[in-house]
């Protein structure tokens, strides 16, 4: 059975590719392992029987689980190998050096050669995986040979060697490979060309591969060669599906801290990735209570020298997500705009954001007003309010063609619905579908309402809808002599944006933001709410407008028929003993003439 430390901590796993660090009591490694999905694969441990002792053990033991996400399973893969072997915990197969995965080598030397290799040679040589699928790894080393002619053999061609006639072209010149650069066939400046087309391709810029291979299957399809063409369409295939390199490991970034934060508003996260010989080797996050309301950058730089010295990092530079007003002796601090450097600190801030959300969910589950109390300070930040929204009011119309228009009014408190507080509303003044017009009666109905009989009125209003129906409700509250008191926003659907009065542009919200959850379910709770009044007030409309035509026979007798025989089609079926037992010979009688007299026309 699973601790309740360890049950918080399956709960809040992420469905997604990366790695996972079993720990014991004293925060010891017991294992590493790699998951397609973290969620699945960690809660396997504790929810099936394992016949292996071993297994069995380390189950035990648990008493912490760490995570590292990753973009791809291959990178999870790569990972996990990296932290084997640096930390080779008990309950791993110790991984050796000789296991280790391929990469790609362009040779430091006049016409470089590109080759496979498991072994780096510290020479200035350009290496670029490593690899986890050989296949794949093949497959780039095939169509740079085909489209660019790369040399293969071992010559040492320098301009004297050349000079001087000691080499001869080869078989691979004669069959089209080769352009017998040995022979000065080929200028250096030509081959270099051909060089840096390979590494684009290697770095995986493959749209003018693509648009290559494509020129080159049509001109065969053109030809009738279609057997070729079809071999040329598979290359496509491979070049849009394979992964040139891992987004963890890259082979110019060595010995390199990288910190990223991410805040709310009563918590600032810190991540640290450790990379050491172009891989991970290690990643933690810490939480910061802010106590004056410090910035994202203010965090960084109180939590760097604290976790260098935690780690006795001695690296020389560092990538950050932020540009921070500090020196560290003999660090160089760089903010990442582009390229490999800028993704290694995404996946950092993406760590740094689980953690966040895993803090969150435990919050809630182990904590609840505390979960609420942040929630509600983040809410009063991001809207720019002067009081928390512990109370707020979400209004939606609903027509349909103008028929039966109605309202809807749902009520959060403290972030959750008070579905005892909902509302629904028919509109009664306005004639026709006016969206306008009906929302300023419906919010000036509800309040005055509440004025009236001295309930307490909400911190914050929203209005399904933009700067129309925004305007019509506070032209409603301006008239109850509440603008300005309660705190109103609309919200349109196509993008989401915030529309605040007198605001001439709209406010966009981060997509995973707290609060534009809260906003979009208070939307999505006040449609829901309306669309099912509305349904329901238009079906029993239609449902009893048939009898309502029948003189003598009111709204009582209505329901009575109704309750007994459960639709009109019934009514019309029934005979006039069964219809006499429900409202009488003479009401029966009408009812089998109205129906008489309905089938005749």
């Amino acid at each position: 059975m699973a601790s309740d430390k360890i049950s918080n901590i399956l709960r809040s796993l992420p469905n997604k590719p990366g790695v996972y660090q079993h720990l014991d009591k004293n925060g010891k490694i017991l294992y590493i392992g790699k998951a397609k999905d973290l969620r699945k694969r960690v809660s396997s441990y504790f929810t099936k029987s394992h016949d292996n002792a071993r297994t069995h053990m380390l189950v035990r033991k648990i008493e912490d689980i760490k995570t590292i996400i990753t973009e791809t399973e291959f990178d999870a893969l790569l990972l996990e190998n990296n932290l084997i072997k640096e930390y080779q915990p008990k309950y791993n197969v110790n991984l050796k050096d000789d296991k280790t995965y391929p990469w790609i080598c362009i040779k430091k030397e006049r016409f470089p050669r590109i080759f496979s290799t498991r072994n780096q040679v510290k020479d200035g040589s350009e290496y670029y995986g490593p690899y986890a699928s050989v296949k794949v790894m093949r497959t780039v080393l095939d169509l740079i040979r085909q489209l660019y002619h790369i040399r293969t053999c071992k010559l040492a061609l320098s301009e004297e060697n050349i000079d001087e006639g000691k080499f001869r072209i080869c078989l691979e010149y004669h069959i089209g490979n080769c352009k017998g650069p040995c022979e000065d066939r080929q200028s250096e400046e030509e081959y270099l060309k051909d060089i840096e087309a390979s590494r684009d391709l290697i770095k995986g810029n493959l749209n003018s591969v693509k648009k290559m291979l494509t020129k080159q299957m049509h001109t065969l399809a053109e030809e009738l060669r279609f057997e070729e063409a079809q071999k040329v369409k598979e290359k496509i295939d491979m070049v849009e599906k394979y992964q040139a390199r891992s987004t963890v490991v890259h082979p110019t970034i060595t010995d390199i801290d990288i910190f990223s934060v991410t805040t709310d508003a009563e918590y600032g996260y810190v991540n640290y990735l450790k990379i050491i010989d172009g891989a991970v080797l290690q990643s933690h996050t810490v939480e910061l209570k802010k106590k004056l309301d410090e910035t994202a950058e203010e965090l960084l730089e109180m939590t760097i020298p604290e976790i260098r010295e935690l780690f006795q990092s001695t690296s020389k530079e560092a990538y950050l997500s932020h540009k921070i007003d500090l020196e560290i002796p003999n660090l160089k601090l760089t903010v990442p705009q582009r390229g490999d450097k800028k993704h290694l600190v995404d996946l950092s801030l993406k760590n740094a954001r689980y953690f966040r959300m895993e803090k969150l969910k435990n919050i809630q589950i182990v904590d609840p007003d505390r979960h609420v109390n942040r929630l509600m300070q983040q809410m009063k930040q991001d809207l720019r309010m002067s009081e928390e929204p512990r109370h707020i009011e979400c209004f939606d119309n609903s027509n349909i063609q103008g028929t039966n228009p109605v309202a809807a009014c749902v009520v959060f408190k403290d972030g959750k619905p008070s579905k005892k507080d909902y509302r629904h509303f028919n509109i009664k003044t306005v004639v026709g579908p006016d969206d306008f017009a009906s929302m300023e009666e419906v919010v000036f109905r509800r309040y005055n309402r509440l004025q009236n009989e001295g309930e307490p009125l909400p911190q914050l209003i929203v209005i399904d809808g933009g700067k129309g129906q925004l305007s019509a409700a506070l032209k409603a509250l301006e008239t109850l002599g509440l603008r300005g008191k309660i705190a109103i926003l609309g919200i349109a659907k196509r993008l989401e944006e915030l529309y605040f009065p007198g605001d001439k542009y709209p406010l966009y919200l981060d997509k995973r933001s707290e609060t534009l959850k809260i906003i979009q379910r208070l939307r999505d709770e006040a449609h829901r709410f309306g669309i099912t009044h509305h349904r329901n007030r238009r079906s029993k409309n239609t449902f009893k407008s048939e009898l309502d035509q029948i003189e003598g026979i009111g709204p009582a007798t209505i329901k009575d028929l109704l309750s007994k025989f459960k639709s009109v089609t019934k009514v019309k079926e029934a005979s006039q003993e069964e219809l006499t037992e429900v409202v009488g010979h003479a009401r029966a009688t009408r009812i089998i003439a109205y129906f008489a007299k309905d089938q005749k026309q």
